[in-house]
């Protein structure tokens, strides 16, 4: 495992590399959700194959990435991937997004394809709430601070099974966490973006992921946005919300490693 800090303009972005560090190696790229870290990720990653280069990175404004003033836009997420990307010499990935991270892989393979090979489209959408919405959470962190924000993400995020078990408490802590900056940020750039168009531009391997009891970004949503993509798949973790990677981490890497397998990334 190595850390290194991207420069992109007067920010700093976070990343990591796990698995082989070898720029040759086939290789996987995670882009996570909003209100959390690259370590959204940890669940799987023992689970998956060897010999694969596993990179991820902290968004801006999350983890130990700068925090520069909100508002942020979509541009700015997919800008920020992108130079991961090249500082990593990425190229002919996997790139495997979750709810904002899956708008970024959209916007990321349609300015790059020599960056993205294949896409994994996790708990996202193509456009993901409206403005009110969003403008509507910006205001309670404003007013109220990221802990007033927290039980109610948590029953977004996760299945009956899940919440409000003692699993569930270092992912709301890691939400809680995270600079209110940072949060508002990333969602005035969900409220400004629309990907139906591009998105439906796109020809290459696409998996779609959602989790049943997800109430964020529904599977009827996950299923509309990969469908504008011919030749999509989609796949339903049954009792799983909004981040099945946590609460169902076998069945996530399972079909990440089938994916993973019908795309040649694995031998």
């Amino acid at each position: 495992m190595t850390e290194t800090t991207v420069t992109r303009g007067d920010i700093t972005i976070h990343s990591r590399v796990d698995g082989a560090q070898d720029a040759d190696a086939p290789t996987v790229v995670f882009a996570n959700s909003l209100g959390t870290t690259l370590h959204l990720w940890d669940p799987v990653m023992d689970l998956l194959p060897k010999d694969i280069r596993y990179i991820r990175w902290d968004k801006r404004g999350h983890g130990k990435s700068s925090v520069p003033d909100a508002p942020y836009t979509m541009g700015q997420l997919v800008g920020d991937a992108e130079a991961v990307c090249d500082a990593h010499g990425v190229r002919d990935c996997v790139l495997v997004g979750l709810s904002v991270g899956g708008m970024i892989a959209q916007g990321l393979a349609v300015k790059r394809r020599d960056i993205v090979r294949a896409m994994v489209l996790s708990n996202t959408g193509a456009k993901i709430g409206t403005p009110a919405i969003w403008n509507d959470r910006i205001a309670s962190v404003r007013s109220h601070g990221m802990a007033a924000l927290a039980d109610g993400v948590m029953q977004r995020w996760f299945g009956e099974d899940f919440y409000q078990t003692p699993a569930m408490e270092p992912w709301e802590k890691m939400l809680i966490d995270t600079p209110a900056e940072g949060y508002m940020g990333v969602c005035a750039a969900i409220s400004g973006t629309d990907f139906f168009t591009p998105t439906s531009g796109l020809r290459l391997p696409t998996l779609g992921i959602a989790g049943s009891d997800d109430k964020a970004t529904p599977p009827d949503m996950v299923r509309e946005t990969v469908d504008l993509i011919p030749g999509s798949d989609f796949r339903l973790i049954r009792r799983a919300g909004h981040l099945p990677c946590v609460e169902k981490p076998e069945e996530y890497a399972g079909i990440l490693t089938d994916f993973l397998t019908r795309t040649g990334t694995v031998a």
